[in-house]
């Protein structure tokens, strides 16, 4: 019997119908699956929809944490959707190298692009990511590399906000729901800064640290000159601070290589990074014609 979606408001259910009603259209499907609240909740539906006929991709690079890949593998096993483990090879690319402000679209083009042979080798309709309507105003070029590689957005297609993604995923028991965003280690490093392996492992034994002593909402920015920017919600601010911890955090970062370590006292922020890119870039990256390669100036 289909879920009629009771205890959801009459629209989210709606919506929650159409995106089932979608997915089953496609007949089959690969999901870019990522662990993220977004993905899950379409890898959910997709399994709903398609049972056995829907397959999770995870891409795998140094640019995601391990912690992150446990638990792309703990959620497939309670959807119960099939699930294998890809790598990437975006890092070898000089164009995503170099940081600049297109360096998420030559990511997802080099992740939808091996989808899109793994959607053919299973014999897969399509490709579906986790995009959704609030994605629409942010700095996204990745949802060009989506474009162009014809991967569909159910969630988008169904006119999802975030907030209902959320609603959706806490009706499905998804341990999600209350996830915040978790980008990829590259989003830490400051544009024009070169994406490199020893730099994204930095950022992420200094988030590990973090999360070891209890923070749960947090980023560690790479900057030029080995400089760490902590940013925590700012009633964290206080702990963070504490003597105890500063010098522990201090060393550890030393350790880490980090040479100089700052904290954010505007606390944590979602995308601060984007502030660095010129509002031009920006501007284009977010024009529904097409692509265009915004030179982003040299930063000091």
């Amino acid at each position: 019997m289909a879920d009629s979606f009771v205890g959801l408001s009459p629209m989210l259910a709606e919506k929650a119908r159409r995106l089932i009603d979608l997915l089953k259209g496609f007949g089959s499907c690969v999901v870019a699956f990522s662990g993220g609240l977004d993905s899950t909740v379409v890898a959910k539906a997709a399994q709903v929809a398609l049972g056995n006929k829907a397959l999770a991709v995870t891409g795998v690079s140094p640019s995601l944490a391990a912690m992150e890949l446990d638990e792309c593998r703990k959620l497939a096993q309670l959807i119960g959707i099939r699930h294998i483990v890809i790598e990437t090879e975006e890092l070898s690319n000089p164009a995503y190298q170099r940081n600049l402000g297109d360096r998420c679209y030559h990511c997802k083009s080099e992740l939808f692009g091996k989808l899109g042979d793994w959607a053919a080798r299973f014999g897969m309709a399509v490709v579906v990511d986790g995009s959704n309507k609030d994605d629409h105003g942010d700095h996204r070029p990745g949802l060009k590399a989506a474009k162009e590689k014809n991967v569909r957005s159910p969630l988008a297609e169904c006119d999802f906000t975030k907030g209902e993604i959320r609603e959706l995923a806490k009706y499905w028991g998804l341990p999600v729901w209350i996830k915040p965003a978790s980008p990829c280690l590259s989003s830490r490093i400051a544009y024009g800064e070169e994406v490199t392996p020893e730099r994204l492992m930095m950022v992420e034994r200094a988030e590990s640290f973090l999360r070891e002593h209890g923070f749960t909402t947090l980023r560690v920015r790479y900057h030029r000159g080995d400089l760490a920017r902590i940013e925590v919600p700012l009633e964290d601010l206080p702990r963070l601070m504490d003597n105890t911890l500063r010098q522990t955090l201090t060393q550890r970062f030393a350790e880490i290589g980090f040479k100089f370590v700052t904290v954010d006292l505007n606390g944590f922020r979602s995308g601060s990074l984007n502030n660095l890119l010129p509002a031009e870039s920006l501007e284009i990256f977010s024009r529904p014609e097409g692509y265009v390669l915004a030179a982003v100036k040299g930063r000091e």
